[in-house]
């Protein structure tokens, strides 16, 4: 096992670790959708497949519902009584790290995943 840096000296520095040859990187699965039960199936297979592959994995961490409201009026001319339409939208987001080698990443999350969820892949 050999400790590599991933990060120059000054700031806040982790080390990654290595096995033969291939570096060992944590990375930050955020995943958002409007729909709970479709986002907890994603991050099940995510979950599965990397510990199919022992890998070592943190999460998913369920980040706060996010709401979204608009208000608006009924009538498109203003005329007649104050009448509103309430809409809202919630967001629902999990983060799952991920510490596996950087060419594995994309055979974890590499299946079909269902439209309307956002899978966004960075480093923490």
């Amino acid at each position: 096992l050999i400790w590599i840096r991933t990060r120059p000296r000054g700031r806040r520095c982790r080390r990654s670790c290595t096995r033969s040859g291939s570096l060992f990187v944590t990375r930050r699965l955020t995943l958002s959708a409007k729909e709970v039960k479709a986002l907890e199936d994603v991050c099940r297979q995510i979950i599965d497949k990397t510990k199919e592959l022992n890998y070592k994995f943190r999460g998913p961490v369920r980040i706060p519902t996010k709401t979204l409201r608009i208000t608006c009026r009924k009538t498109p001319c203003g005329e007649g009584s104050n009448t509103w339409d309430r809409f809202e939208m919630r967001l629902h987001k999990r983060v799952i790290d991920l510490n596996c080698p950087i060419n594995k990443v994309k055979e974890i999350t590499g299946f079909k995943i269902e439209p309307g969820i956002v899978v966004n892949v960075s480093f923490p």
